[in-house]
């Protein structure tokens, strides 16, 4: 029996493949049938529940005559409509960059070569991911669009009438940074690029073993704060995030790791003052178009002079405007553990120089 649950699905008796071993990752399960492949994706956000079920088919190949129940997708996709920088980089890493064909939020790519393909009319801009242009999407007609979900997504309102597959990609929601990144295997299955996703991660979970392994031994672990505050709330990592695994990984001590199962926690500057003031290290991320200096930061808020990693001028910041972190970081994790290790552990021997996205703020 065909339905039509978020794009082209057929609903058969369920059928047992092989799974496709996946280390890390919380949230999928891949099995191989043979003649398809299915992607299970996990609710982050109720986990006894599945948020999404993709039946992967060559298209090759014939429409086989009895699927599981789930969203149909033929693979692999020509003419994807990607949301994210993040997933925009890595499908270019994997070498099908010309299979996307429309974009989101412009005014964050940085890629030369996409942005190249956009000026060339090869990429459509699709506007705002948060209100997307209907219009070019039907003019644009892609085989899938590539989006991330939130809690109670709901049903995407026009864009989940269309008849498109939507990829929920729900990677960034993985408590490990290995986790995440080894969503790239079902992003290799959906562009044709399974070896290569294979090896890639293969590659940067060996060199996140090796680069955490460093810190094995170490006798001192400064404590670390993280970011600053957004409005009236400073969101602090707990042990369950991506941001806490990190900090673990790297020799160093989260001094909020105890404060719930969320992933992050909203706190009032003058708790994390309290909590906080005497870590030792002190890492910002920040977008602006010249590096952010000690002065701006006390400037920014009355508390921030307080902290002694302020008064010790050791407070690193990640200006995200000339950098490529967030295109890059989540599908290389190594390279953040290794920027963590050099400052909390400048006495390890890394194997390069100089951090990739953090450098200290001058006076």
């Amino acid at each position: 029996m065909p339905s039509c649950k978020g794009g082209n699905s057929l609903v058969s008796a369920q059928t047992s493949g092989d799974t496709l071993h996946l280390d890390h990752a919380r949230y999928l399960t891949l099995e191989d049938h043979g003649a398809f492949t299915t992607a299970t994706i996990s609710n982050p956000w109720d986990t006894t529940r599945i948020l999404h079920t993709y039946i992967l088919v060559p298209d090759s190949t014939e429409l086989p005559a009895a699927l599981p129940e789930g969203t149909v997708v033929r693979v692999p996709l020509k003419n994807a409509l990607v949301y994210s920088t993040v997933h925009q980089s890595l499908i270019g890493e994997l070498g099908a960059m010309d299979a996307i064909g429309g974009i989101c939020d412009l005014q964050y790519i940085h890629n030369p070569e996409l942005l190249q393909r956009i000026s060339d009319g090869k990429v459509t801009d699709c506007g705002n991911s948060n209100t997307p242009n209907i219009e070019r999407i039907i003019q644009l007609s892609p085989d899938a669009v590539i989006l991330s979900p939130y809690e109670n997504s709901g049903t995407y309102g026009k864009l989940g009438q269309m008849g498109i597959p939507l990829i929920e990609c729900a990677d960034y929601m993985e408590s490990t940074p290995l986790g995440r990144a080894e969503w790239m295997k079902f992003y290799g299955i959906l562009f044709g690029r399974t070896d290569k996703a294979n090896e890639m991660f293969g590659s940067i979970e060996n060199e996140y073993n090796r680069l955490k392994a460093l810190t094995d031994t170490v006798t001192s672990r400064p404590k670390v704060l993280i970011d600053r505050l957004y409005g009236n709330s400073w969101y602090v990592p707990t042990s369950n995030s991506t941001t806490g695994a990190y900090l673990h990984d790297a020799g160093a001590v989260n001094p909020f790791a105890d404060k719930g199962k969320a992933g992050s926690v909203a706190l009032a500057g003058e708790q994390v003052l309290h909590e906080a003031g005497d870590a030792d290290i002190w890492l910002i991320r920040y977008a602006q178009d010249s590096d952010k200096t000690l002065r701006e930061l006390s400037a920014d808020h009355p508390l921030y002079g307080q902290f002694k990693a302020f008064k010790l001028k050791k407070v690193y910041g990640c200006n995200t405007d000339r950098v490529n972190y967030y295109e890059e970081m989540p599908f290389h994790p190594h390279w953040m553990l290794r920027d963590l290790i050099m400052i909390c552990h400048p006495e390890l021997e890394t194997g390069v120089e100089a951090p990739r996205y953090f450098s200290l703020l001058t006076p």
